[in-house]
């Protein structure tokens, strides 16, 4: 590998760097992989997205997660079957509940909200806050798109949501409506 610029890396060159014990060399590895499914034919697309799938244990780090998922797996998506989404909001890692979600942002911003929402529901009492940010981040997200959309899904679940959740997916919203949301919380909401 020395001497090559990173733009040349053979996606098995990429694979072993998503491999690395080096936190750094995993981010360098998923910004080649994001760069090249953007270039990429459908072939190469397509095993891409099997490099992220078959190595999400090593995509561990919420700046690993955010910096692919909504640019591979929403992405490759897109006009497939999405059922793994749903694996890998199951899965005990919370790695690979964060990349379930993130990976709606690709879909968020077609104007596609029901897998956001879909997984939003799941996820409404999953255990680690990591996942409780990435979930209201999307549905704020949503909310940016279409806002009665985003309050219809938080009408019928603000009062059992995690507070993070709900403090991201109304962030965006006049300071009166947030207060309206969560009064308890007034002097937060400016």
């Amino acid at each position: 590998m020395a001497g090559r610029f990173w733009r040349d890396l053979s996606l098995a060159d990429t694979v072993v760097l998503l491999t690395s014990g080096v936190h750094e060399e995993r981010l360098t590895a998923l910004f080649i992989l994001v760069g090249r499914f953007a270039k990429g034919d459908e072939g190469e697309r397509g095993r891409i997205f099997e490099i992220v799938l078959a190595n999400t244990d090593r995509i561990n780090n919420w700046d690993l997660v955010d910096s692919s998922a909504p640019y591979i797996v929403g992405p490759w998506l897109m006009d497939k079957d999405r059922s793994v989404l749903d694996r890998l909001a199951e899965s005990s890692l919370v790695w690979d509940r964060r990349i379930a979600v993130m990976a709606t942002f690709a879909f968020i911003k077609a104007g596609d909200f029901d897998w956001t929402f879909r997984l939003g529901e799941r996820l409404l009492r999953d255990p680690h806050d990591l996942v409780h940010k990435a979930v209201g981040w999307m549905l704020r997200e949503v909310g940016n798109r279409d806002r009665a959309a985003a309050e219809e899904f938080l009408a019928r679940r603000y009062r059992v949501m995690p507070r993070v959740m709900l403090r991201y997916a109304i962030e965006k919203f006049e300071p009166q409506r947030r207060r309206e949301y969560c009064p308890v919380w007034s002097p937060m909401i400016r």
